[in-house]
């Protein structure tokens, strides 16, 4: 069980005396994975504006990993996320096609791209060229609910080499650790504790910088600005589409619609607060649970699978 998960996301929300009235505290979900007082850092504008604009004090629900938001949106415990997992998404939609409201997707704000890529991360100085590369080798998943830190490459590498996570993909590797984030599986490959690992990235726009959005981004806005000079990707996913924004439909119907607008009314007027709580230079663009249909159909694939 994730205690710790669901011990972060306890959060009652308080209503008036009837069903109509809006709740005084509004509860904003926020994948696990990374830094948590950066990401508290970096939302903390959001809850500026959405205790002006709603009139609500304003929770920050950092869970620990993808499973608590998950599990916090499917409980009522989460009212709304800014750049849901595709993967967690299609997790929530499998339990409770009803749980969440897509509001949009993430969008390049140059390009009007609308995707991002896995990609397998080596140090730069090492011998490893390619996947096959990395036989015998020790690599990094991020999550089991990230779709480019585990669904994606599991899905790439169950096809190029057989096997399953279980059994480290026909033994190709020699161990295949949970990392419990992006950030971590970047920091275990400049440690040495992987060999490759996995994370997210964009590959829009200039590398140095760490592209404009993805995992790389991050770290190199904490304290690791030579971060592309330490690493090389030698492999890439197809396209990814962009991360969901979610609202919940356990909120009364009036505030919701009232949710929603502010999600809007943020990313247009104060946008630069927008990009820091998406990790990217993005805005909303329009979007429907098609769009995630392939990644819902992956998912449910896994799930059968894991009962199996």
């Amino acid at each position: 069980m994730k205690l710790t998960s669901l011990a972060l996301l306890t959060g009652v929300m308080t209503f008036g005396v009837n069903a109509a009235d809006a709740p005084k505290q509004l509860n904003l979900g926020i994948l696990g994975g990374q830094n948590a007082t950066q990401q508290i850092g970096d939302n903390q504008c959001v809850k500026t504006f959405f205790d002006k604009e709603l009139g609500v004090d304003t929770q920050m629900r950092n869970a620990s990993d993808y499973s608590g938001v998950i599990q916090g949106l499917l409980g009522g415990k989460i009212d709304m996320v800014l750049s849901m997992s595709p993967a967690s998404f299609a997790s929530v939609y499998l339990q409770d096609p009803k749980a969440v409201d897509v509001v949009g997707i993430v969008v390049d704000d140059k390009d009007q791209s609308r995707g991002y890529h896995s990609v397998v991360i080596v140090k730069a100085d090492s011998p490893y060229k390619k996947l096959e590369d990395l036989k015998g080798k020790s690599f990094g998943m991020a999550d089991p609910d990230s779709t480019s830190g585990f669904l994606m490459p599991n899905q790439a590498f169950k096809k190029e080499f057989g096997g399953t996570v279980d059994d480290k993909y026909n033994n190709t590797f020699s161990s295949v650790t949970f990392s419990g984030g992006h950030e971590q599986d970047i920091l275990g490959v400049l440690n040495n504790q992987f060999d490759g690992a996995v994370t997210w990235t964009s590959l829009v726009g200039d590398r140095n910088s760490g592209y404009s959005a993805g995992a790389f981004g991050r770290l190199i806005r904490m304290d690791h600005p030579d971060l592309m000079k330490q690493i090389r990707i030698i492999w890439q996913s197809p396209l990814i589409p962009n991360g969901p924004v979610l609202v919940s439909n356990k909120l009364p119907a009036d505030f919701k619609a009232k949710v929603v607008a502010a999600i809007k009314k943020l990313d247009k007027e104060d946008h630069a607060c927008f990009v820091k709580a998406v990790g990217g230079k993005q805005h909303i663009g329009p979007a429907t649970v098609a769009d995630y249909q392939n990644i819902i159909d992956m998912k449910r694939d896994l799930m059968k699978g894991s009962r199996g």
